[in-house]
């Protein structure tokens, strides 16, 4: 009894001991010098890549902002790793500590909130739907009987079943791995729409082979709070996270890289996205929060 007793005492400081590593990210980065950022391979101007490795886009320069106030708190100089995930794998790799900070276009809401936490949000979302700009498709009412593309994991799968359920339409969901995926759908003409944040829309036909080919139509569907990602109960990161944010909003810095990324041209093909800051995004920083998608459907 007295062996089981002390096997037990130990498993529990030895969870504890890997919980309090795994929610402390300044010990962690301190400790081995390296930072990770989750990152996007085709989540429009929000995070996207390059090539060879290197990784841009508004949220990645946020996210490089508040690693180097990251870099002050813990006194010396880190090596970011960039590391791309996926709308099914970003919140299990954040979890298990693989990945330290999130920078792709994350929805916060209430599900995930259970999960892992958010800093403040630096764009608020409007799921909207592309199409071939000669379809004569204009709402998801005439998406009935069509093929409807959506990329696995992300909220978006949601909105269109709620969507179809609401308006008694009937589509048949086709699904891409990843955004570039799920426009090459649309591409290709396996799929008659596409439904996903505007914003990566809108940066996935500014890099298609012929831009005026396709346009965003319809209603918006849903309205959606995008913030950058960490562990759950990780209050140093947080800290440093929401300061830097607040710092770059009140500064007028978040403004001028919201039109570095969404009003000018672009690497690597030097496109524009041609996005505008929303009313609701202006809210957002005005008040700078945490809240979940939930609340935003409440107003």
């Amino acid at each position: 009894m007295k062996l089981k007793l002390v096997a037990l005492a130990i498993a529990v400081l030895t969870t504890s001991g890997v919980f309090a590593q795994a929610t402390d990210t300044l010990a962690k980065v301190k400790a081995s010098g390296v930072i990770t950022m989750g990152v996007r391979d085709s989540s429009g101007a929000l995070s996207y890549t390059l090539g060879d490795g290197k990784y841009a886009g508004y949220h990645v320069e946020i996210c490089q902002r508040v690693i180097a106030d990251v870099e002050k708190a813990v006194g010396r100089k880190l090596e970011v790793k960039y590391l791309p995930v996926t709308s099914q794998n970003r919140i299990p790799l954040v979890q298990n500590g693989t990945v330290d900070i999130e920078c792709g276009s994350t929805t916060n809401n209430a599900t995930r909130q259970k999960d892992v936490s958010f800093l403040p949000t630096t764009f608020v979302e409007e799921v909207r739907i592309a199409v071939k700009a000669n379809s004569g498709i204009t709402s998801i009412a005439q998406l009935n009987g069509k093929n409807v593309a959506t990329t696995t994991g992300t909220t978006s799968v949601q909105t269109l079943r709620k969507n179809e359920r609401a308006g008694g339409i009937d589509f048949k969901e086709i699904f891409g791995k990843d955004h570039s995926d799920s426009f090459l759908l649309l591409e290709s003409g396996r799929a008659d729409a596409f439904v996903m944040d505007g914003s990566i829309l809108a940066g996935n036909i500014a890099t298609a082979k012929v831009p005026a080919d396709f346009k965003i139509v319809g209603e918006v569907l849903s309205v959606e709070p995008i913030a950058i990602m960490i562990r759950k109960d990780d209050a140093a990161l947080k800290k440093i996270g929401a300061d830097t944010i607040s710092g770059m909003i009140r500064s007028g810095d978040m403004a001028k890289i919201w039109d570095k990324w969404f009003m000018q041209p672009i690497p690597p093909k030097n496109t524009r996205v041609g996005l505008a800051v929303s009313e609701s995004t202006k809210t957002a920083w005005a008040t700078p929060n945490d809240k979940p998608m939930e609340d935003y459907a409440k107003k």
